[in-house]
């Protein structure tokens, strides 16, 4: 590759240091429990059950749990190549940042734009539930409601990073607690044998059934791994984390761990549970509750789901602002928006600007019908996740060879098989969702053809803290001790 797009690269050594010096950074305050809190909330397992899985049993039926148990075992690959490439190159950047560094500026930038999709869409299609779960105590307008639960994520993400992991904490056991209720009540109202998870079938009307196939949960893939996302945000935290090194590794692993089990184990009740197939696709989750106990229970399973919406929401705009922060901080865009994007307020040290850039239009995007978009972000993230295993495949050569980091075992086999089953996952969706997702690619090439190349020198040269890092021997973590 030539030097030109070597993301090391800058004017002069001494230009790059004094920049390195002077560039903005984020405070170390929290540990692997405040990361898993903050991370787990961000996958908010009790909104991705109660708000994105419902779709998914309209088109999989009881085959929702089969394809959610395939795309864990797929993010088990995702956390390992995540665990290395974010120990290796810890930055509030996350994915472009570990890409762009190993894989070329050119590749940072397309992978920073397919993060930008997640960012931006994410948070208002996981507030636009919040109205529904809120029904039992007030009929709400689920647009307004939603964009008031992006401001007020916006507000909260203003403040301390340290004081947000507490209060997200408290939400998370609120929204587990949920869960644990969903799965006792299913699992103690049976309907069907357990056999229906792996011959899944689904309703096909008439009081018929129809089998679901191997190429509808391969499609399904895509939707299931959005579900199970949120764990690998745990690298946008990497800045902020005391001894990176090892409690990015641990607070990605755990989160995969945690949040699979919270998601799956309520499906698999569902799935068994529902009274029939029809009620199953239609997803009515806080009805069939309410039918298995009674309205003050589904009231009290509502609030809860409505208080996990309002905490992912939190988390996402917190974490996301990190992205647009770090974007900026590496001259992603003009200089005076880089700027402002970089900036951190005084009193809470969080990026205030990037935090409004976030929260404010997604207010916005309440207002707009993001069903398309909503698959969208499912292709953005596989495609995400190609990139990062590509990432892995050439995480052990040159200066990145030797230094410290946590390394994943039967490398390269597993980032090699990932980017593989990947592909074939992005290759069974809609001609849709892959001419936008494409579109909004090729746009972002243009901008770096006729923009950010030109002014390479001083334009997006991705930088990584190399402050607080312990010698190889100290930091490098092993899978068995993560």
């Amino acid at each position: 590759m030539p030097n030109s797009n070597v993301v090391s690269a800058a004017p002069d050594t001494e230009t790059r240091s004094t920049t390195e010096k002077a560039a903005p950074k984020l405070t170390r305050s929290i540990g692997v429990v405040g990361g898993t809190l903050l991370t787990l909330s961000c996958l908010t397992p009790a909104s991705s059950l109660f708000v994105i899985v419902p779709d998914s049993f309209a088109t999989l039926g009881t085959g929702t749990a089969l394809t959610i148990a395939i795309a864990a075992l797929l993010c088990i690959g995702v956390a390992f190549t995540y665990s290395e490439l974010g120990t290796l190159i810890p930055s509030s950047g996350g994915e472009y940042a570990m890409v762009g560094t190993l894989m070329g500026r050119l590749a940072g930038w397309l992978v920073f734009i397919l993060s930008l999709i997640v960012v931006m869409i994410v948070p208002p299609i996981i507030a636009l539930g919040t109205a529904d779960y809120l029904a039992p105590i007030a009929h709400l307008d689920p647009q307004y409601t939603a964009a008031g639960v992006m401001l007020l994520a916006t507000v909260m993400g203003l403040l301390d990073l340290r004081a947000n992991a507490w209060i997200t904490g408290i939400f998370l056991v609120l929204e587990v607690v949920a869960c644990a209720v969903v799965a006792f009540l299913g699992f103690t109202h049976t309907n069907r044998s357990a056999s229906v998870l792996v011959h899944p079938v689904m309703d096909a009307g008439h009081g018929h059934t129809t089998a679901v196939t191997a190429g509808l949960i391969v499609a399904g893939l895509a939707t299931a791994l959005f579900i199970l996302q949120g764990f690998s945000t745990a690298v946008y935290l990497a800045e902020e984390m005391d001894n990176p090194r090892r409690n990015v590794s641990r607070t990605v692993l755990w989160t995969l761990a945690i949040g699979a089990a919270v998601v799956l184990v309520p499906v698999i009740a569902l799935t068994l549970g529902a009274p029939d197939l029809k009620t199953l696709g239609a997803g009515d989750v806080a009805g069939m509750v309410e039918s298995w106990s009674n309205s003050g229970v589904g009231t009290f399973v509502s609030l809860c789901i409505a208080l996990a919406i309002i905490n992912a929401a939190i988390v996402m705009v917190i974490q996301n602002s990190r992205v647009v922060f770090s974007s900026a901080r590496d001259a992603a865009w003009p200089t005076p928006v880089n700027r402002a994007f970089s900036h951190l307020g005084k009193r809470f040290g969080s990026p205030w600007v990037a935090t409004l850039v976030v929260g404010v239009p997604g207010a916005a995007l309440c207002f707009v019908n993001l069903d398309t978009l909503s698959e969208v972000t499912g292709v953005a993230v596989a495609a995400m996740y190609v990139f990062v295993a590509l990432g892995a495949l050439v995480s052990r050569r040159g200066a990145h060879k030797h230094k410290a980091a946590w390394r994943m075992p039967l490398w390269p086999a597993i980032p090699a098989l990932l980017a593989l089953v990947l592909v074939w996952v992005l290759w069974q969706q809609s001609t849709q969702s892959l001419l936008i997702t494409g579109f909004i690619v090729a746009a972002a090439a243009v901008y770096w053809a006729v923009y950010l190349r030109p002014r390479q020198e001083s334009h997006w040269v991705i930088s990584v803290p190399e402050d607080e890092q312990a010698p190889a021997e100290e930091s490098a973590v092993s899978p068995v001790s993560a």
